[in-house]
C-alpha cells in the first residue's frame, strides 16, 4: 500500500470548519499516459491538538483511575469546532486496543475504569479528536496518541464491613447454641466471613477454618454461665479481609 503525507503552509492552517482540501490521486504508466484521477477525497483543514499529556494511571478500589493534562487550542475555535478525548485499552502484549470511555477536553482530566479483571496487567492511550460540524454534518479528525502507560491491576483492597450483627441464644430443652445474623456485603469478588468470638477482658478468636459462604452462623460451642462477645469480617477471593463489625454480645444461661 503506498502512501504520501502533505505538510500544509501556514496559510492553510486555520480552524475555520468550511475550510477543505480535496485529494485525488493519478497514476502514469513509463510512457507519461494516465486513467485519470481517483475518487475525490475531502479533509478538513481544522488543526488537531497536539496528544495528552502527562497520562498516569492508579489501581484504587473501584479499578483503574486515569489522569491526564489536556493542550489547549491556539485561538479559541469556533461554535462549530470542539475536542474530545477518547481513552483505549488492550491487555499488555494483546492483539487489540478496546475504547472504554471519551470525555470532552478541558485541563486535567480523569476516567476511572471500573471493567477490568484484577491481577492483569493493562496498557491504556488517550488520544484528542476534533470534532467539526459542517452544513449539519460532523466530521470527527483523530490526532496523535499519548505515550501507553503500562499498570498492574493488583487487587489489595478488602471487602466492606459487614454491619447489622445480631447475636440470639437457643438452649431450653436442647444443647445451647448462639445463632448470629447480618447484613450480606454486596462486593461482586466476595469469598465469604470470618466470626470471631471473645469473652469478658480476653482476645477474640476465629470460629471458622474457611470462610463462611452465608451471612449467618451458629456457634454450638458454647458454655452455660458464659457471656461471649462476637464480630465479622468480610473476605474477598485473594484473601482480602476487612475490618471487623462491630460487636454484639450475648449470654448462655
Amino acid at each position: 500500500m503506498a502512501s504520501s503525507s502533505d505538510v500544509l503552509p501556514p496559510e492553510l492552517q486555520r480552524d475555520d470548519p468550511s475550510s477543505i482540501a480535496t485529494y485525488a490521486v493519478e497514476v502514469r504508466n513509463a510512457d507519461g499516459r494516465s486513467a485519470g484521477l481517483s475518487n475525490l477525497v475531502r479533509v478538513s483543514l481544522v488543526r488537531t491538538l497536539p496528544p495528552p499529556k502527562d497520562l498516569a494511571a492508579r489501581v484504587v478500589k473501584e479499578g483503574i483511575l486515569l489522569s491526564w493534562t489536556s493542550s489547549t487550542p491556539r485561538s479559541a475555535p469556533s461554535a462549530d469546532i470542539h475536542y474530545i478525548h477518547r481513552v483505549s485499552r488492550r491487555l499488555e502484549d494483546g492483539p487489540q486496543s478496546m475504547l472504554i470511555g471519551e470525555v470532552p477536553a478541558g485541563q486535567t482530566l480523569t476516567l476511572s475504569d471500573s471493567s477490568i479483571e484484577w491481577q492483569r496487567t493493562y496498557e491504556y492511550r488517550v488520544e484528542t479528536v476534533t470534532v467539526v460540524r459542517v452544513n449539519e454534518r460532523e466530521q470527527q479528525i483523530e490526532g496523535d496518541d499519548s505515550p501507553e502507560v503500562k499498570v498492574f491491576a493488583n487487587d489489595v483492597f478488602p471487602p466492606a464491613v459487614p454491619s447489622g450483627l445480631q447475636a440470639v441464644f437457643s438452649g431450653p430443652g436442647q444443647k445451647p447454641f448462639v445463632d448470629l445474623i447480618w447484613a450480606p456485603v454486596p462486593d461482586i469478588d466476595l469469598d465469604g466471613y470470618n466470626v470471631y468470638r471473645r469473652e469478658e477482658n480476653s482476645q477474640a478468636v476465629k470460629l471458622n477454618a474457611a470462610p463462611i459462604k452465608t451471612p449467618a452462623h451458629r456457634d454450638a460451642d458454647v458454655t452455660s454461665g458464659k457471656h461471649y462477645f462476637y464480630s465479622v469480617s468480610a473476605v474477598d477471593v485473594r484473601g482480602n479481609e476487612s475490618a471487623r463489625s462491630e460487636e454484639t454480645e450475648e449470654s448462655v444461661p
